[in-house]
């Protein structure tokens, strides 16, 4: 109990009591275990995503060829938790992330409505040239159509993406994750990021 303890630890970064619970209510099953501590982490952090974050901590990231950049504001609620080690690691990844994966908004609520509306008529044109795609029925396409919706949001969310350390947890799982583990809210209030040569 006491390795699966430490191994769900590692795993997650929750707590000791957290652990033991969660691993209680899954039979030992350490992947069952993980999926308790991020629903519960999920409960947590709608909880507080209401709360104030007037702290944090400006992030900068130079990738190590120096051609990349990044500058990320991370806010929190307390500068206690701004100067924790955990914070300062999901700071670290985003930075990173952002850096790999070139998104160009925080969430979903940031893309303005005419992008979408440009996006959603080019994804309807590209659903139309479909030979295959012409006899099915509307509800169908919708369905096609909200699928490749989804994947625009990914290429241009950071929320929506795919952890780059670990591609089965989005970004949004990643920080409510932190939010249960530090007891705090954390937003993601904005990033840029620089690449050498671009636009020129």
């Amino acid at each position: 109990m006491i390795d699966a303890v430490r191994r769900l630890r590692e795993k997650t970064s929750a707590g000791i009591m957290d652990c033991k619970v969660a691993l209680k209510e899954a039979n030992g099953e350490i992947e069952k275990a993980i999926e308790i501590l991020r629903k519960k982490g999920k409960a947590t952090a709608s909880k507080k995503s209401s709360r104030t974050t007037k702290e944090g901590s400006i992030v900068s990231y130079i990738h190590m060829n120096h051609k990349i950049g990044v500058l990320l504001e991370l806010n929190c609620e307390t500068d206690f938790v701004a100067r924790n080690d955990e914070y300062k690691k999901l700071g670290k990844d985003l930075s990173m992330q952002i850096a790999a994966s070139r998104p160009i908004f925080v969430k979903k609520e940031d893309v303005p409505e005419s992008l979408i509306k440009k996006e959603k008529e080019v994804l309807e044109e590209q659903i139309a040239s479909k030979e295959k795609d012409k006899k099915k029925p509307k509800e169908v396409l919708d369905k096609i159509l909200e699928g490749k919706l989804d994947k625009f949001f990914e290429d241009v969310c950071l929320w929506e993406q795919p952890f780059i350390k670990d591609p089965k947890t989005k970004i949004k799982d990643l920080v409510e994750q932190q939010v249960a583990t530090l007891g705090e809210n954390i937003n993601i209030r904005r990033f840029v990021r620089y690449e050498l040569g671009e636009e020129l």
